[in-house]
Formats: structure tokens, C-alpha cells, sequence
């Protein structure tokens, strides 16, 4: 089955100004208001070819744009991987040794394992741990519409629909891999006001990806009142007066991949609604892998993944 080709239609950024940064840490940034208010992070280049987030990010810092209350920590995560980033090769930036969203829980962080990842994870800990609010800024593998990965608490999808785009909310636990940093700390635990989430805003290398990205973070910063909306507006931002309906998808399970080889039984690219139940998905070696159910959507499948990896999650609407 053919891997489709997608043209590189973005420019990445030059982020080396942001650098030097104003805590003590390459390439984080805080901008303090003085004022009360909640301290909220925007994460870009969680994976180094994921490059929408650094330009959004590069749009909000020449746009002089602060926080009118609270703090505002704007960081580029991954800047290794970044750095090595290639037009001509772009998928292989993604990581250096390992992937960076599989590391956040206490034992992995706390543990001896060294990589490139682990120690920005490292590095990034106290500002993830400090953050009331945190948005990472991600793409996708193919051309599929934009998705807020939301988690599985109430407060996420309540904060997504106060964001207002994308028109997609998906509910997931995440992977059996390793933990996202959405899903690390106060930002799982039921008892915690603490909210994160992570957009999916298109394709890696589209044009379009770049431009939900921008706006998803400006609606985000007016959701949460740390920005005006009409601060925002004069970014050439988001239409304010455009919210889509929007539609929540419940992951009921990720497939794991178990076998050498895993190949799917179509040329699937996300968001396709499969009927009826028992309908054949792929083959994860010799097990066969069928939907448990009635219009079953699957989302974000993924042709580079291997052993131990999610191949694909399965899923329904439920609104």
C-alpha cells in the first residue's frame, strides 16, 4: 500500500532569536502580567517536524503580544530534533533517539534511562508542573480534518468547546507507549482544576496547518482571558463569530501493534466511519483486526509505526 506524498508547502522558522529566552532555560520564554491570573504554556515542536506550532509561536512572539492577567510561558520543545529538519526528508526529524510525548510520567522522568528527549523533558518539567493551562501545538501524519485531543475529563472537553475550533474533539487515554505530556500530573487527575490540551491541526506540512494552529492558540489565550479579543483580532486571527458545531468522538481503544508488521486492509487516512461491525480494519501479523461495533471511526492511522506503537485508535461519535 502506497505512503501518499505531501509537498513541504511551509517554511520553518528561525527560532534561534528565542533562544536565550528569560528563565534560565534555552528556548522558554515567561511573560509575566503582574496582574492575577492563571499561568498558561503554549507548547510547540513536541516532534521536530510537527513545524505549525513553531510558526505560530513565531507569529506571537513578533507580535509583541502579553498576557493582559497571569503568566504566558511560550516554549519550543524538541529543538534538537528541529534543527535537523529537511525538506527533502522531512519525516525524519520527528525525534533524535526517542519519541519526547511518550516520557511524562514520574517513573520514566525520574528514572536513569538517558536520551536527547529525556533530558528537554527534564529541562521542561518545572514549567509543564508550574502551568495551569497548557496547549501543544501538534500535526498529523495525513490530510485529515484538525482534531483537539481532549483526554478523558469533563474540564477538557468543557475548555475545547470554549476554545471553539476545531470542529473535531476527540477523547482518548492516550498510548499504551508511554504518556503524553497532556496527560501528565495535575492535568489527569480528576481532583485538579489543571487543564491541558493538544490540537492535531492538520497535516504536517499544509499551508492550512500552520493557520489553525495560529488560530486555535489565539482563541485558546481569549478563552482563557490572558489576551483581549481584539488583541488577537489585529493578528489577522481567528474569526471570532465562526464556531462550528462541534462533534466529540469517544476513543474506545488503540490498537497496539504486536506483531513485525502490521498492514491495513485499506488506504485508510482517518476519520473514516466503518460499518458494519466486524468489518476488517487490518492485520497486525496474523491477528486479524475487525471494528467491535457499528460506525466505527478510525483516527489518525499510522504507517510508520512498529512494535509496541499505536497503529491506529477506533472510536464513535457520541453526541
Amino acid at each position: 500500500m502506497s505512503e501518499p506524498y505531501y509537498p513541504v508547502e511551509l517554511s520553518p522558522p528561525d527560532i534561534s532569536p528565542y533562544r536565550a529566552g528569560n528563565t534560565g532555560v534555552d528556548y522558554v520564554t515567561t511573560f509575566d502580567s503582574g496582574a492575577a491570573g492563571p499561568h498558561v504554556m503554549i507548547a510547540a515542536l513536541t516532534h521536530g517536524n510537527e513545524i505549525c506550532g513553531a510558526i505560530a509561536l513565531d507569529r506571537l512572539f513578533r507580535a509583541r503580544l502579553r498576557p493582559r492577567r497571569g503568566k504566558l510561558t511560550l516554549a519550543f520543545n524538541n529543538v534538537a530534533a528541529y534543527h535537523s529538519f529537511n525538506p527533502r526528508y522531512p519525516i525524519a526529524s520527528r525525534f533524535v533517539d526517542e519519541d519526547f510525548n511518550r516520557l511524562w510520567d514520574e517513573a520514566t522522568l525520574d528514572g536513569p534511562r538517558q536520551s536527547v528527549e529525556l533530558a528537554r523533558a527534564r529541562e521542561l518539567r518545572p514549567f509543564v508542573e508550574a502551568a495551569d493551562f497548557l496547549l501543544d501545538i501538534h500535526s498529523m501524519q495525513h490530510a485529515t480534518a484538525p482534531l483537539m485531543l481532549a483526554g478523558t475529563l469533563p474540564r477538557s472537553v468543557a475548555l475545547a468547546r470554549k476554545v471553539g475550533i476545531p470542529e473535531l474533539i476527540m477523547c482518548d487515554e492516550g498510548h499504551a507507549a508511554g504518556r503524553r505530556m497532556r496527560d501528565y500530573g495535575a492535568f489527569a487527575d480528576p481532583a485538579s482544576p489543571k487543564t491541558a490540551l493538544l490540537i492535531e491541526a492538520g497535516q504536517h506540512w499544509q499551508t492550512r496547518a500552520a493557520e489553525v494552529a495560529t488560530d486555535v492558540m489565539l482563541r485558546f489565550l481569549v478563552a482563557l482571558a490572558v489576551v483581549e479579543r481584539e488583541e488577537a483580532a489585529s493578528l489577522g486571527g481567528p474569526d471570532f463569530d465562526a464556531r462550528p458545531h462541534q462533534r466529540v468522538i469517544e476513543v474506545t481503544e488503540a490498537v497496539t501493534i504486536t506483531a513485525e508488521r502490521f498492514e491495513f486492509a485499506g488506504e485508510f487516512r482517518g476519520l473514516e466511519v466503518l460499518d458494519p461491525k466486524g468489518t476488517l480494519i487490518g492485520r497486525d501479523g496474523e491477528r486479524e483486526i475487525r471494528t467491535p461495533y457499528d460506525h466505527c471511526v478510525l483516527i489518525m492511522p499510522s504507517r510508520r509505526s512498529g512494535r509496541g506503537q499505536t497503529a491506529v485508535r477506533l472510536g464513535r461519535y457520541v453526541d
